[in-house]
């Protein structure tokens, strides 16, 4: 019994496309385009689930700096308001204090005393991270979920060698002795406020009381710790910030801390790049996938025509078949995804030694519509070709087809392509830089070969070269088209391989020098101007001879432009604390290794100038060639704003928001600071220092650029993990390209053997084609890959990119070893299948 082909419902016609779905995928028609799809949803879901969780994972453990997700820092006692909204949104709240005090161990003759950070503070501190504590200074240390038990203290290992006492010893603060029982190593809120590089002193909040430190007019300083679901913590951070009050303002890692942020900003960005990157090879990977099953079914589109199918019956039931094995194969990636990234995650043992998140529902989902509009969108632009094979195909195989009008199709397919590239992306400056320039790449790549092969055509008539070589450039120019897409195809995806390559080592080697493991571990404060060459001398004698003194002196911003400033003049909350305290102001001849002119231009030694950095000047409102009144001890000093300035505040170095020109502050009551890199085995330099120039204060940050690198340490093995998975998801696409002509090829080399080539004639010929197509994508790719870091790096990841030359050698060879190793893989037993039953098939 027959079916009537011209007379199909949408039952009988999702039936007959299934038929066809079986029928292509027992023939082997199926396979390859299928495939292609799950290695591309596998390879974008997988790395989604990936970047996803270390994501999550990255920004769980740099909200440990914080202590929470939110903080609420007031100068006053925090009311019952902020813990009832927390609470209401089933988050976890826990206090502590803050304020500076003296420390004294002995009595009468023999006491000594040091100023410390004392923090009071209640059991489940802290909500993010442990506290880490040993019991003495060389002891190895743990990590801990308590707190000091009653009537005990936990200190710095700075304040032991400071003060000359041991664990166990009686520590006095304010009223009250406390037994010191445990030294503390690392503290995973410590800030880099002056009050948090003294040496700490921690106690139980219910012993603060006893000590008669708290009393009116102290310094305190009150935080609420907040941790929970991301998406709470961020409704409370607004709804504190919607509820503003006096002397309060939110840290979140957005705004508490700087040194992070911008760590984490380029993590995530870098993961998207991963992400975006998978997407691009997987979409050259279906679409040569579907050209190639296109040219495999003009004959028997032929006889279904022959049989009274219609050109919409036709599209019809070619695109339920692609929409069956888009489904199907978008459900088997996305599970293939999930587990090859478990597996990733477990083979990587140890590299990321924290315990990643469980991983969102939004990887796989975008894995599979990124599976379904792969297909969708680059598959059926060829698959509209089918629509116009003619019926005489049947009986004159070299019937072509009518050109079918799919550039409209391939304009719609790479406007969704882009859109879904926004969405992996979070981020429309990178989402619209890496679609962009691969897309206009790909239209480049695209002309110059075309152009190429019409330079090449003339050659076709060389008659003296080896035989070989002309069969390879005579094969190069035939299949112009398929030649073209076969440069393209290598190049996109040899693109994105350098991209990374390049992007990788220029962002790697940024991070690392952000908190190297020589950065500045202690500051040196209050060196008075007569002790500056004694300082310097002892410093260089300990073998530190390179550290840089700098003029500290104190002033407050009094005018703007000849109008008086103060807090009642601002809305903005960090706006007032800034000018309703001192600045610390330096001046100097030189612009700093470490900060950078964004606007203006540095400052004339002899003039009386600022350089202001451009976050300050933002929050205060600050401009080019504005005049700043600044009272410095009573002085008034008038300078003109004449740069702006970009401070690297993760760099751990002395900075200033304002720097002034030497002429302005020179004769102004000052003192000097310094920051340097103590190694552990001269850990003793500090109290030496101290015993030899009393009126000095040292701040020990060792812990502070610890937690740095540990959360950077943890980065860079996430980035570079995931280079390699995209590496080799992408070699593992790239052979598609190749495969596509794998027909095309057999016919062409059973044909020349019968007119007398020898199978080692066109082997050789085959591989030099190779070589050509490789060393040409190689090239290309090499050129976009550097324009494409060159724009990320200066626009969205904002550090300086290295010119390698080697990129292009290294896109060069590895274009021509992609290219035979996808030969490999999708030629094999191209010379094989003997001439005769190649000419019966023709």
């Amino acid at each position: 019994m027959t079916t009537d082909i011209r007379s199909f419902s949408p039952l009988s016609l999702l039936a007959q496309a299934w038929r066809m779905t079986v029928r292509d995928w027992r023939a082997g028609e199926l396979r390859l385009l299928a495939m292609a799809l799950v290695i591309a949803v596998a390879s974008v879901s997988s790395v989604g689930f990936l970047a996803d969780r270390i994501r999550q994972a990255l920004e769980r453990d740099a909200a440990q700096l914080l202590g929470g997700d939110v903080v609420l820092i007031s100068d006053n006692p925090i009311d019952q308001g902020p813990r009832e909204e927390a609470r209401r949104l089933g988050l976890t709240v826990t206090q502590n204090l803050q304020f500076p005090s003296m420390a004294s161990v002995g009595t009468g003759d023999a006491a000594r005393s040091q100023l410390a950070a004392l923090k009071a503070v209640r059991p489940g501190y802290p909500l993010r991270g442990s506290l880490r504590v040993a019991e003495g200074p060389t002891a190895p240390d743990q990590p801990t979920r308590e707190i000091p038990a009653p009537g005990t203290a936990w200190v710095d290992p700075q304040l032991l060698s400071l003060l000359e006492v041991r664990v166990g010893d009686d520590l006095q603060l304010g009223d009250r002795h406390f037994r010191i029982a445990r030294v503390i190593t690392v503290e995973p809120d410590r800030g880099m406020n002056f009050i948090n590089v003294a040496p700490r002193v921690m106690i139980r909040e219910d012993d603060l009381a006893s000590t008669g430190l708290v009393t009116f007019g102290s310094r305190i300083t009150y935080r609420l710790l907040a941790a929970g679901q991301p998406a709470a913590a961020r409704e409370y951070a607004a709804w504190l910030q919607a509820h503003p009050q006096r002397g309060q303002r939110v840290e979140t890692l957005d705004s508490g801390r700087p040194e992070m942020r911008r760590t984490i900003d380029r993590a995530q960005q870098f993961l998207s790049l991963v992400a975006l990157l998978a997407a691009l090879i997987a979409a050259v990977a279906v679409a040569l996938a579907a050209r190639r099953f296109t040219l495999r079914h003009f004959d028997s589109v032929a006889v279904m025509r022959c049989l009274g199918a219609t050109q919409t019956t036709l599209t019809w039931l070619f695109a339920a078949e692609f929409l069956i094995i888009a489904l199907g194969a978008a459900a088997v990636g996305s599970a293939l995804g999930y587990a090859a990234h478990e597996g990733l995650i477990a083979a990587l043992g140890g590299l990321i030694t924290a315990d990643l998140p469980r991983a969102g529902p939004l990887p796989a989902i975008q894995g599979f519509l990124a599976g379904v509009w792969l297909l969708m969108g680059f598959a059926l632009p060829p698959l509209a070709q089918l629509r116009h094979v003619a019926p005489a195909r049947v009986l004159r195989r070299d019937t072509g087809v009518a050109p079918a009008r799919t550039a409209l199709g391939y304009g719609m397919g790479a406007v969704g392509f882009a859109l879904l590239l926004l969405w992996f992306a979070r981020d429309l400056k990178l989402g619209l830089m890496v679609a962009g320039g691969f897309l206009g790449g790909f239209l480049l790549f695209s002309g110059i070969s075309w152009l190429g092969l019409r330079w090449l055509e003339p050659l076709r008539q060389w008659q003296r070269g080896p035989v070989a070589l002309r069969f390879a450039l005579a094969g190069v120019v035939r299949r112009r088209g398929a030649t073209v897409a076969q440069i393209c195809a290598l190049a996109v995806g040899l693109m994105a391989i350098l991209l990374l390559s390049i992007t990788r080592g220029d962002l790697v080697e940024g991070w690392r020098s952000a908190a190297p493991p020589d950065a500045p571990n202690r500051f040196l404060i209050n060196i008075q101007p007569d002790q500056r060459e004694a300082v310097t001398q002892r410093l260089a004698q300990a073998g530190l001879g390179h550290v840089q003194l700098y003029p500290m002196i104190r002033g407050r911003l009094v005018e703007i432009n000849g109008r008086a400033v103060g807090p009642a003049d601002y809305q903005d909350d960090r706006a007032q604390r800034l000018v309703d305290r001192e600045f610390n102001l330096s001046y100097m001849d030189q612009l700093p290794g470490h900060n950078r002119d964004v606007a203006g231009r540095w400052l004339d030694p002899d003039a009386a100038e600022v350089s202001m950095e451009q976050g300050i000047a933002k929050t205060l409102g600050v401009n080019l060639g504005d005049t700043l009144r600044f009272d410095i001890a009573g002085n008034a000093v008038d300078v003109k704003v004449t740069g702006l300035r970009a401070v690297d505040w993760d760099s751990m170095q002395v900075n200033f928001f304002a720097i002034l020109s030497p002429a302005a502050l020179r004769d102004m009551p000052q003192s000097w600071i310094t920051a340097l890199h103590l190694p552990p085995e001269q850990a003793d330099l500090s109290n030496a220092l101290i015993r030899e120039f009393p009126n000095l204060t040292i701040f020990d940050t060792s812990a502070i650029l610890r937690q740095v690198q540990d959360v950077l340490e943890q980065v860079v093995a996430a980035v570079q993990f995931l280079f390699l998975f995209t590496l080799a998801a992408g070699c593992l696409v790239l052979y598609a390209a190749l495969a596509s002509t794998r027909d095309e090829r057999v016919r062409e080399a059973g044909l020349l053997r019968a007119l007398g080539a020898t199978r080692r004639q066109l082997s050789l010929a085959q591989w030099l084609e190779l070589a050509a197509i490789g060393g040409a994508a190689g090239v290309l790719a090499a050129a976009g890959a550097s324009v494409i870091a060159w724009l990320l790096a200066r626009h969205v990841f904002n550090f300086a990119l290295t010119p390698n030359p080697w990129v292009w050698v290294a896109g060069l060879l590895v274009g021509v070893a992609c290219a035979w190793a996808g030969g490999w893989m999708g030629l094999r037993g191209v010379l094989r299948q003997p001439p005769l039953a190649t000419l019966r098939e023709t």
